[in-house]
């Protein structure tokens, strides 16, 4: 920082459960006049937690799909992470790279959802951003990442968990801006307007030149390439995959009675946050009442068996990933150098994954 002066400095938080688009929305934030994000820190996805050691990152607590279970994750203003030392470390960690010719500082980790807080009571002038996503879309998405994958219900009660807590803190917080990835992704420009009103500053012209750079991210060991200062935008469609996906498994999967009995069990506790399980779906209300009078039987079994399952999935990819680890670690370096390099053409040569 080049002074302790932070009165005219505001911070905006970006907060949501991973693979709810908050990359994406905080990037567009920092693309608004007067706004800096983290850029080239060489941690994953630029996010503030990897940049900092007041306070563990999510991975400590679980990581995707768990880290909320975990009370520690649920930081507020009565923790004892609040001192005058801390917070004057948390903020020279991130300041470092940001661009202190700026006045709006936007930092993006998916904790911030429990964190809002502790941050509030830390960061004068503190704006939050809170993008909530279809549990749908966000519990499969993560389950991509097979090193940490956790079941379907696992997920879906994780996302129940973060956001009745953040449901709670909201009730603190002097300045809130919510919304929703299907309406963001629907109109972005109407929602860069509002959070450019919301934070006090403008959305900038489109620019005519730009460049791209690029973005740490997990599994793509040569990160996402995205431009530098031309909003990013999505479709609807990397959700309608997802939706796709559940509506071959309540009606074709072997294991559809697993998917039904969720979509039974989740139902009423998604529909407070305006989101279903089954409408478009064509599952009618006989089949879910019929399952509702199997779940006492059954549900828990089927629970049981998803859980060891991907506990099997999780054991195996992490002993693939400790032997890689401890080969890698012996390997001389030009031979390092030279895998690296064959990666990366076979990496080149594949349709990247969409990302959200």
């Amino acid at each position: 920082m080049p002074n302790d002066d932070t009165s005219n400095y505001k911070y905006v938080f970006v907060c949501g459960l991973h693979r709810s688009g908050t990359g994406m929305l905080a990037r567009n934030i920092a693309r608004l006049e007067d706004c800096t994000g983290f850029q080239n820190t060489g941690v994953l996805q630029d996010e503030g937690q990897y940049l900092q050691d007041v306070y563990p990152p999510d991975r400590e607590y679980g990581g995707v799909g768990a880290f909320g279970f975990d009370p520690r994750a649920h930081v507020t203003e009565t923790s004892d992470l609040l001192t005058r030392e801390n917070i004057a470390t948390l903020r020279a960690s991130w300041h470092a790279y940001w661009d202190n010719s700026k006045t709006i500082f936007v930092e993006k980790t998916p904790a911030n959802l429990l964190m809002t807080r502790f941050l509030q009571a830390g960061f004068p002038n503190s704006h939050f951003v809170v993008i909530k996503r279809h549990p749908i879309p966000v519990g499969m998405a993560a389950q991509k990442w097979k090193v940490n994958v956790k079941s379907l219900h696992t997920m879906f009660e994780h996302w129940l968990h973060c956001h009745g807590l953040y449901e709670q803190d909201k009730e603190y917080l002097k300045h809130l801006y919510e919304l929703k990835y299907e309406d963001y992704v629907e109109n972005p420009d109407k929602y860069h307007a509002e959070l450019a009103t919301f934070i006090g500053t403008r959305v900038p012209e489109r620019p005519k030149k730009d460049r791209s750079r690029t973005v740490l991210q997990w599994p793509n060991p040569y990160g996402l390439c995205v431009p530098e200062r031309t909003m990013e935008k999505a479709s609807a469609d990397y959700n309608q995959k997802y939706f796709d996906r559940w509506y071959h498994l309540l009606r074709n999967s072997p294991l559809k009675g697993y998917y039904r009995y969720l979509a039974w069990k989740y139902e009423p506790k998604f529909a407070t946050y305006g989101y279903s399980l089954t409408k478009g779906f064509e599952l009618s209300e006989a089949v879910l009442h019929h399952r509702g009078k199997l779940s006492d039987a059954i549900g828990a079994f089927y629970c049981h068996a998803a859980d060891a399952y991907t506990l099997m999935v999780r054991s195996r990819i992490q002993g693939k990933a400790y032997i890689k680890r401890q080969l890698s670690a012996r390997l001389p370096e030009p031979l390092k150098l030279k895998i690296k390099h064959i990666r990366r053409r076979l990496s080149l040569s594949k349709n990247q994954p969409d990302v959200v």
